[in-house]
């Protein structure tokens, strides 16, 4: 009994004491490996499309992602809502407000899906056509989506389940319960598409079925914690006081990660007017820097994790230090692998598709989007240091009007003039927009720290 429990207790990372840059490493670690391993069994979908079925069904499967994006940042942002909540119980101790916190989420996690798959289904089709999504995809993007959706209550229960885990430390679990779903994932892949001629209704029925695995690991799981964290499914409910705060600290990121994919809809919608061989291109070379952005994209969620634990410990003398390590990790992850990805980037590309057209315009988007990815990574892991305060408007503010506003004003004006109606000029609005953003979020930071520090140290003192 006493080895089964320390067991359980060697999933969770104490965030509130100890080295910063080791327990940092020790929860970004499975975090970046679960996401890596899920990207490459999304990336396995493209390989296995692009080979098999070919360039049209590529196109339309990579094409989608940014709506995909659009649909599911309305509810993800609450997930992070249920993270800072948990984690902040987690650091407090708190047990009564962790179960709330946990039977809380896990039902809106359920509800939140069901509303997406029902979203998903019957307006993507529509979407697409104001997307100017090229004629030749339309049809199979349609019919990726429409299946596709149908999987989103369990793709919902999964990151909520995961989100809970985290608070505590713990990114080991989700990490193979992703691995186990992904390894069916690719396995139902190559049956659904090669054997049976399914094209991209194959890849999409594979990873339906892979969601509700996961989701399924991840709610056993929890039913088998013991304490605050266990998952009761007599107990769940709707907590008023709970769903209030959870709103009010994830709402702003849902807010801020829906208009952020609305952003890159327009952009997409851009570089659709390129015609089909741009689109598989770009679809190609974003798969390969979704592997820069989950890496980076860890720091940031430890950051949020690791803030509002020390904030529910009272221990605000080590909030300063887990900004500036994690700034410090995110630029070093982000700086190697973006360079990486770009001077790697013919034979990567070539991994996904045969054509040498696709393939160098795929090494155009590389050239100004991964290589300077890294300013994405910093500009990151300052929200997740203000969202782990409990400032949730603030940074989306300031991110709405840094990044989405100067992304869209850029597209309207300077790229619809003939001389920069080029793909080159559209991607340099992604390293810009991150520029401008990460100083305004530095700005900010100094400003609420010295604010909070009045209204909690001094209290505290």
């Amino acid at each position: 009994m006493l080895s089964a429990e320390r067991k359980k207790r060697s999933y969770k990372i104490d965030m509130c004491s100890g080295l910063i840059v080791s327990r940092l490493l020790l929860f970004t670690g499975p975090l970046v490996l679960s996401s890596v391993l899920q990207l490459l069994f999304n990336a396995a979908d493209v390989i296995v499309v692009g080979k098999y079925a070919g360039d049209n069904s590529l196109a339309a499967v990579g094409s989608v992602g940014p709506l995909i994006n659009l649909f599911v940042a309305l509810f993800m942002g609450l997930s992070i809502g249920s993270n800072v909540l948990a984690a902040r119980a987690y650091g407090s101790r708190n047990d009564l407000l962790m179960s709330r916190c946990v039977h809380t989420s896990m039902l809106v996690s359920l509800i939140s899906g069901i509303i997406l798959a029902a979203m998903g289904f019957f307006f993507t089709g529509r979407i697409l056509i104001w997307m100017k999504s090229p004629a030749e995809t339309l049809p199979l993007a349609g019919l990726y989506l429409k299946i596709y959706f149908l999987g989103m209550p369990a793709s919902m229960v999964y990151n909520f389940g995961s989100a809970i885990l985290r608070a505590v430390g713990d990114t080991r679990r989700p990490m193979y319960y992703l691995t186990a779903a992904g390894i069916i994932n690719v396995i139902l892949n190559l049956v659904f598409v090669i054997s049976f001629k399914m094209d991209v209704a194959g890849v999409a029925t594979a990873t339906v079925i892979s969601q509700i695995i996961s989701a399924a690991l991840v709610v056993i799981c929890l039913m088998h914690e013991r304490g605050a964290m266990r998952l009761d499914l007599r107990l769940l409910r709707i907590d008023r006081d709970i769903l209030v705060k959870i709103i009010r600290i994830g709402l702003p990121a849902s807010f801020q990660g829906m208009l952020f994919s609305l952003s890159n809809v327009i952009i997409q919608s851009s570089v659709n007017e390129f015609g089909a061989t741009v689109v598989a291109g770009n679809s190609a070379a974003q798969n390969l820097e979704g592997f820069v952005y989950v890496s980076m994209n860890a720091f940031y969620q430890a950051c949020i994790s690791f803030v509002s634990a020390n904030v529910g410990a009272r221990k605000f003398e080590r909030i300063n230090r887990i900004l500036v390590r994690a700034e410090a990790c995110v630029i070093i992850t982000g700086m190697l692998l973006g360079g990486y990805a770009y001077f790697d980037a013919h034979r990567l590309i070539s991994l996904y598709t045969n054509s040498d057209a696709v393939i160098a315009v795929g090494k155009i988007r590389m050239m100004y989007v991964s290589l300077p990815y890294f300013l994405c990574g910093m500009m990151d892991v300052m929200v997740g240091a203000l969202r782990g305060l409990g400032y949730a408007v603030l940074p989306m503010i300031v991110s709405l009007v840094g990044a989405c506003g100067l992304r869209l004003l850029w597209i309207f004006t300077l790229f619809q003039t003939p001389m920069f109606h080029e793909t080159k000029y559209l991607y340099l609005t992604y390293p810009v927009s991150w520029t401008v953003t990460f100083l305004a979020h530095v700005l900010c930071y100094v400003i609420v720290k010295k604010r909070f520090d009045r209204t909690h140290v001094n209290s505290a003192d």
